[in-house]
C-alpha cells in the first residue's frame, strides 16, 4: 500500500489517501472503511448522450465519485484465481475484491447528487477516506502497518493428501488459498490395479508441479519458508518429486529455494485449517517468530494452555475481559479485527478504549486477523480473550461489581431524597 496523502489533526479529523497494490491492501481498506465514512475513488459509469438528431449514444467513462458509505463487502477469493493460468506464472494476480456502496455526496457532471453507486476498488487506484467518527488509534496504526514497504507472502504452503493439494500463501494479515487440485488415485489392488495406481500418482505429481510453479512465488526474497504438509508420507514424495523435476528441468532457482526454505511437516488432516499446526511446529516457529501471523498462533496456543491449567488466568468474552481490564489484570489481550468492524460506532470506541487501557497498564494487545485460521478460532471464542497477570475468580469479581452497582443506586436514592 502506498500513502499518497494524509492530513489528520490531533482530534482525529481529516483524511487519508491510499493506493492499494495487492490482496492484503484490499483487506486493510476493508478494515479501515466503515458505514458513514466518506470515500472517494475511481468508478466506471455508463453515460447516455442524445445527439442533435435525437439518437442516443451510450458509453462507459471513468470518473471519480465520492460516496457516503452504506455498505462494505470483501471477497478474498474469486473464480479467476481458482483458474489462474500459465499467463500468470507467478500466481500473483489479484483475487481479492472490495466493493463499497453508498450515496453520492459530491456533485459530478455525470452522476446526480444523492444517487446510489457501488465502487469496485481496483489495485493501483487511489482511495481517499474521511472517517465519520474521526481517525482513532486502531485505524491510524493499521494505516502505518499497511504502508510498510516490502510486505508480501512470507510462507508458501502445499497442504497435501493422496491426489489432493491446496496451495496457500500466508502474509501478515491473510491466508489465501490460491489454487486447489484433485486427481483421483485408484487403490493398489492386483497387478493391473497397481499399474493404474502408479499412473495416477505420476499424473498427480505432474499437475502438482505445474501448479507449484504458478502459485508459489519461490523466487521472492521475502518468502521465508516453503512448507510441504500432509498427514502421511505424501509430503515426502511430493517434495522429492518437485526437487527431482526441478533438477531435470535445470531450474536452479527452484532447487536453491527448496534447499534453503523447504520444510516437510506432519499434520493431522489434509485440510487448510491444519496450517495452525504448521505454524506451531518448532521448525516453522523458529524461522517465523518475528512475523505477525506466527505470533497470533502462538499467543492463541498459550491462551488455550492457560485455560486448561489455570482458568482463573484465562478469561474470554467482552463483559469478562473488560472487567479484567478495569482491574489492571490483563497481561495479554487477544482481540479479533472483526470487532473493530462493528457497525455501531460506540461499540468500536469501546474496543479501541479497551486496547488503549491494556497498553497503558503495561499489557500487550495482539489484534488477530480473521483472515488467518487463528483469528477464526478466536472468533469462535467471541472474538476476545485475555491472559491475566494474576488469577481472578469471575464469580467473585461479578459479585463485587453487583455490590458496587447497588451501592451507587443507594447513594443516588439518598441524593434524590436530600435534593427533594
Amino acid at each position: 500500500m502506498k500513502l499518497i496523502n494524509k492530513y489528520v489533526d490531533k482530534h482525529g479529523a481529516g483524511h487519508v489517501t491510499l493506493r492499494p497494490e495487492d490482496d492484503e491492501d484490499m483487506w486493510h481498506l476493508y478494515n479501515l472503511i466503515q458505514k458513514g465514512d466518506s470515500v472517494r475513488a475511481p468508478a466506471i459509469r455508463r453515460v447516455q448522450k442524445t445527439s442533435a438528431t435525437g439518437s442516443i449514444d451510450s458509453q462507459r467513462i471513468r470518473l471519480n465519485l465520492t460516496l457516503e458509505v452504506t455498505n462494505v463487502e470483501f471477497s478474498s477469493y474469486s473464480a479467476a484465481a481458482e483458474q489462474s493460468s500459465s499467463t500468470d506464472p507467478s500466481g500473483s494476480n489479484n483475487s481479492a475484491a472490495l466493493q463499497i456502496a453508498g450515496r453520492v455526496i459530491v456533485e459530478n457532471p455525470h452522476v446526480k447528487l444523492g444517487a446510489f453507486h457501488t465502487l469496485d476498488i481496483e489495485a493501483n487506484r487511489d482511495v481517499r477516506i474521511e472517517k465519520a467518527n474521526g481517525w482513532d488509534s486502531i485505524a491510524l496504526s493499521r494505516v502505518q502497518e499497511a504502508i510498510v514497504p516490502g510486505r508480501g507472502a512470507e510462507v508458501g504452503a502445499i497442504v497435501c493428501g493422496e491426489g489432493t493439494a491446496a496451495f496457500c500463501l500466508l502474509s501478515e494479515h491473510m491466508t489465501l488459498v490460491t489454487h486447489r487440485i484433485s486427481v483421483p488415485i485408484p487403490r493398489k489392488a492386483a497387478s493391473a490395479g497397481s499399474s493404474q495406481h502408479e499412473k495416477a500418482l505420476t499424473k498427480f505429481y505432474g499437475v502438482l508441479y505445474d501448479a507449484f510453479i504458478r502459485h508459489i512465488p519461490f523466487g521472492n526474497v521475502g518468502l521465508k519458508a516453503i512448507v510441504f504438509a500432509s498427514p502421511g508420507w505424501v509430503r515426502d514424495a511430493v517434495y522429492d518429486y518437485v526437487m527431482q523435476e526441478a533438477g531435470r528441468r535445470n531450474d536452479k532457482v527452484l532447487q536453491r529455494a527448496l534447499k534453503e526454505k523447504g520444510i516437510k511437516i506432519h499434520i493431522s488432516s489434509p485440510h487448510v485449517h491444519s496450517l495452525v499446526e504448521v505454524l506451531k511446529s518448532p521448525e516453522i516457529s523458529a524461522q517465523l517468530k518475528e512475523t505477525k501471523f506466527a505470533r497470533e498462533g502462538l499467543t492463541l496456543d498459550k491462551f488455550h494452555k492457560m485455560l486448561a491449567s489455570d482458568e482463573l488466568r484465562a478469561w474470554y468474552g467482552p463483559k469478562h475481559v473488560i472487567l479484567a481490564a478495569d482491574r489492571g489484570a490483563i497481561g495479554t489481550l487477544l482481540i479479533s479485527d472483526e470487532l473493530f468492524r462493528a457497525s455501531d460506532p460506540e461499540t468500536r470506541k469501546r474496543y479501541v478504549a479497551l486496547v488503549e487501557k491494556v497498553k497503558q497498564t503495561g499489557g500487550d494487545a495482539v489484534i488477530f486477523s480473521s483472515m488467518h485460521e487463528s483469528g477464526q478460532q478466536l472468533n469462535q471464542l467471541t472474538g476476545i480473550a485475555a491472559i491475566l497477570t494474576f488469577p481472578l475468580d469471575i464469580e467473585v469479581v461479578e459479585a463485587e461489581e453487583k455490590e458496587e452497582e447497588e451501592r451507587k443506586k443507594l447513594e443516588m436514592q439518598v441524593d434524590e431524597k436530600e435534593g427533594g
